[in-house]
């Protein structure tokens, strides 16, 4: 279980998260959610080491993980896939794939292949640079790559955005067997609110860096997340 208590995030002097907190469980999905600029990303990258917090605490199963850079947070087993995606363009799928390697000992240095049960095109197209395919092709393969971390926390910030119909679909898919398997934490951030309705098992919405909403779906009707959301 992640457990996130009274997070404080700053740039410079500016205070972006104010006493954050959120639990997210294997098997669910806890839908982050908010306007523009009112905090989402930062709190991910505060979570997954990409940014210092400057109070409060990240757990993983009762263990504090302090304040982790983002190559301790992933050998932690938390695994982020960023808004923009940050595949490498001129290194193919393959290697794009093989780069999360980095946080596993050498006996797991394989791409499983599950991985290609779960975004089949990959497979097609192995052979060919990141930078070449499509936005949605592009956040298959992110999340894909994340996947590989064997992670215990999966961190998806804005995975629909600029994608095809389509690929939102089978992201979507994707998203409910990982909640289906049992083993994964998912914490999805996401403007999309059908996608992210239909999907989550717990809200937590944000305005200006604080929680307004934090409660499971039968706690909480679609009307009241739609207005705190919209602010």
């Amino acid at each position: 279980m992640l457990d996130v208590k009274d997070l404080t995030l700053r740039y410079g002097q500016s205070q972006i998260l104010h006493g954050i907190s959120m639990v997210a469980r294997p098997g669910e999905i806890t839908a982050v959610m908010g306007t523009n600029g009112v905090g989402k990303t930062s709190l991910l990258k505060a979570i997954a080491g990409r940014h210092p917090f400057s109070g409060g605490s990240v757990s993983l199963d009762g263990r504090d993980l302090g304040h982790l850079n983002a190559y301790g947070a992933a050998r932690a087993g938390i695994a982020y896939v960023p808004q923009g995606r940050e595949v490498f363009p001129l290194m193919t799928v393959q290697e794009n794939l093989e780069s999360g390697f980095a946080c596993l000992p050498s006996s797991e240095h394989k791409v499983p292949e599950r991985i290609f049960e779960l975004f089949p095109i990959l497979k097609q197209f192995l052979h060919r640079r990141g930078g070449d395919l499509s936005g949605g092709q592009q956040q298959q393969l992110a999340i894909a790559r994340a996947l590989i971390t064997r992670p215990r926390v999966l961190l998806l910030d804005e995975p629909t955005e600029g994608i095809q119909p389509n690929i939102i679909k089978q992201i979507g898919e994707v998203i409910r067997l990982l909640r289906e398997e049992g083993e994964i934490c998912v914490v999805l951030v996401e403007q999309y609110f059908d996608f992210a309705y239909e999907l989550a098992d717990t809200f937590v919405a944000i305005n200006r860096g604080a929680v307004t909403i934090n409660r499971p779906r039968d706690e909480v009707d679609r009307e009241t997340i739609l207005s705190a959301v919209s602010i």
